[in-house]
Parts: structure tokens; C-alpha cells; sequence
């Protein structure tokens, strides 16, 4: 139990369907909460469960069926949710995620509700349109709206929240690498002084990964070409995979990787290729282990990175290609990024400030 003064009660964390950054803060999260001698339990889907170890942490976790899309579902999601809140005797409710918090919008619980964005919405159409309204609900129903990058939180102010601020997303510490970087390279069958370019993220259109499908199909006119690897999971498996055998490209789908930490000690450089993003985990994670970060300028990443890595314009092939060829040729350049990506991270918030400041938000809304 912690001793200090600051907030204490019982919140409730809901949880879309996730497999990517989010779900590992809501994690860090929890554990932070519970250290501090908070009452915490998680909601959602039971797959996340199984794959960030909610329970095997010691965290309290209630499935809820909050799927990626809104839907006549979301009815039994609602119910669920409302159970388990008034259940729980919850003073707080934080939602993670625009699904997440319109469930938890639509749960009216009467307990205040704190919403945590982490995407913008990309869609166009008829999709975009549905999103723009999941917005609008979401924004005005919380009492106190937490966005990752400040651009969520411009677009929920714009779309009426009452209360709206930063809320930065810290990477959970990395644990130490446990192979060798000669072996993480055999695995690829890398060898000598050929180049492994790693990107680390689900596998989703935002993500953008075709694009480093067609710049590996390039930097085969190289030598030694390097070899492109992903590690991540998600419904562009299959198209990424066809791309990238029709054009013969030295790149390879790894699936879901807990070792990210060895695939970073043998890698050489990292690229990230999103259209949006807002603290992405990967990028945070390559500048920790001094790692050559080439990344878009989108979102929230050019104030994460500062002068730390390599920025591009979002969906330009050429200047990818550009980017990745000048590194490669330039070793003071990527020493340079190497040590300057360290001394970047040492600036963002560790996840006990973190916590320290949702704790407060908590405070905040409990109080009003």
C-alpha cells in the first residue's frame, strides 16, 4: 500500500479490443495504480486478457465484448460494463480508446468517466462519418478528456469536451535483451555486415507497411541489400505478404514478437511509416536502445523524437528510400542518432509520473 497522499479510491479501466501500445499502457497503468494502493479492475475483451496478462499480473479483469466496431453488440457491452462498474463501487471510470469510451458513454453509470484518446480517425466515407460522431459523444460525455498527442486534444476540444489535456503515454521499460546481436541476426540469416532494418507495430493500413514493402524492393539494387523484418499482428498479414513476394522484396512478417528488446540489439536502423500516430511504442522503444530512427512526421511523433531520428513526410516512397539510403551510407550520421536517441528519452515522462498524473485527474473528477 502507498503512503502517500495523493488519490486512493476505486477506478474502473475499460479496454477496447486491442493488440498494440494501447492495451500495454492501460497495463503499466494498472500495475502503477495498484502499487499506489488504488482498488483497480480492467474491462474488455477476454483476448486481451490473454495477451498482455492482465490476471497473471495480479490485476482484477472482467470481460467485456467491446469489438473494433460499433454494432447491435455494443447492447450486451453496455449492460456488462454498467455490472461491473457499479459491481466494483467505482468512483472513476477511465476509458482507453474512442470504442472504449463510447461504450462507457453509453453505460451511464453516473460515475464520473475519464477517456484517454489514443487515435485519431482516419476513415473517410460513411465509416468516417461514424467515427466523427463516436467523437462527438465521447468528448462530451467526459468529465475530463486525456489525449496522447496534442492534436487529439485540439479535436476534442473542438468537438466540445469540457475539460482537455495532454495525457503523455509512457513506454513500459524495456527488459534487457537475452540473445547476442550475432544471434538474433543468424535467425534472419544475416551475415557480415549486411543491414537489418526492423519495424515493430500492428499490422493496419494507418501503419502504412506497404510502403516499406516497395522501398525493400528498391534497396535490393544494394550491397548488401538489407533485410527488412516486421513484427506485429493483424488484419494486413495477407496483403502485406502477397505485396511483398509479387515484387520479390527482402521482407519478412515475423507475427507477434515478445522479444523486441534482442530484435533492437540486432538491428540497425528502425523505421516507422504511419500515417498517424500519436507516442508511438516502437519509436520510443528504438530511441531508448539507441537505435537509427527514420520516422514520419505525423501526430504526435515529431515532438516525441525532437532531433533524435530522421523525419519524413507521411506516404513519400522516394523520400523513405532517400532517408534509409543516406543512413545506410553515413556512419557518423547513425552514430550520431544512436547517442542522441538515449538522451531524447531521458525527457519523457517515466510511468510513475504517469500515474502520478492520472491519479490526479482522478482527484480532479472526483471531487467536481
Amino acid at each position: 500500500m502507498s503512503s502517500d497522499d495523493g488519490w486512493h479510491g476505486s477506478v474502473v479501466l475499460v479496454l477496447g479490443s486491442a493488440t498494440g501500445g494501447t492495451g500495454g499502457h492501460v497495463l503499466s497503468l494498472a500495475r502503477g495504480l495498484v502499487a499506489a494502493g488504488c482498488r483497480v479492475l480492467v474491462c474488455g475483451p477476454a483476448a486481451n486478457d490473454e495477451h498482455y496478462g492482465f490476471t497473471a499480473a495480479g490485476v482484477d479483469y472482467v470481460p467485456v465484448e467491446i469489438p473494433a466496431d460499433p454494432g447491435p453488440q455494443d447492447t450486451g457491452a453496455v449492460r456488462a460494463l454498467r455490472r461491473a462498474v457499479l459491481g466494483h463501487e467505482a468512483q472513476v471510470v477511465h476509458a482507453h480508446g474512442l470504442r472504449a469510451g463510447f461504450v462507457a458513454s453509453l453505460a451511464r453509470t453516473g460515475v464520473p468517466l475519464v477517456v484517454t484518446w489514443h487515435n485519431a480517425v482516419l476513415a473517410k466515407g460513411l465509416r468516417g462519418q461514424a467515427g466523427a460522431l463516436v467523437e462527438r459523444i465521447v468528448a462530451r460525455n467526459a468529465a475530463l478528456t486525456l489525449g496522447a498527442s496534442e492534436d487529439l486534444v485540439d479535436r476534442a476540444v473542438a468537438l466540445g469536451a469540457r475539460k482537455a489535456r495532454l495525457g503523455p503515454v509512457a513506454a513500459p521499460e524495456m527488459r534487457a535483451p537475452k540473445r547476442t546481436r550475432k544471434a538474433v541476426r543468424a535467425e534472419f540469416g544475416i551475415k557480415g555486415d549486411t543491414p537489418l532494418i526492423l519495424s515493430v507495430g500492428r499490422l493496419h493500413p494507418q501503419k502504412h507497411y506497404d510502403l516499406l514493402v516497395d522501398a525493400s524492393a528498391r534497396w535490393r539494387d544494394l550491397d548488401p541489400a538489407p533485410v527488412v523484418v516486421v513484427a506485429g499482428s493483424g488484419p494486413s498479414y495477407m496483403p502485406l505478404a502477397q505485396r511483398a513476394s509479387r515484387e520479390h522484396a527482402p521482407f519478412h512478417l515475423l507475427g507477434h514478437r515478445g522479444d523486441v528488446p534482442d530484435l533492437l540489439l540486432g538491428a540497425d536502423l528502425a523505421v516507422v511509416t504511419s500515417d498517424w500516430e500519436a507516442r508511438q511504442l516502437f519509436a520510443q522503444e528504438a530511441l531508448r536502445a539507441g537505435v537509427p530512427l527514420v520516422t514520419t512526421a505525423v501526430g504526435g511523433l515529431p515532438g516525441l523524437v525532437g532531433d533524435a531520428a530522421v523525419l519524413i513526410p507521411p506516404g513519400d516512397l522516394d523520400a523513405l528510400d532517400r532517408a534509409v539510403r543516406d543512413l545506410l551510407n553515413d556512419p557518423e550520421q547513425r552514430a550520431d542518432l544512436a547517442a542522441r536517441g538515449p538522451v531524447q528519452a531521458a525527457t519523457w515522462p517515466d510511468e510513475k509520473a504517469v500515474v502520478d498524473a492520472v491519479r490526479a485527474g482522478y482527484a480532479e473528477v472526483s471531487a467536481a
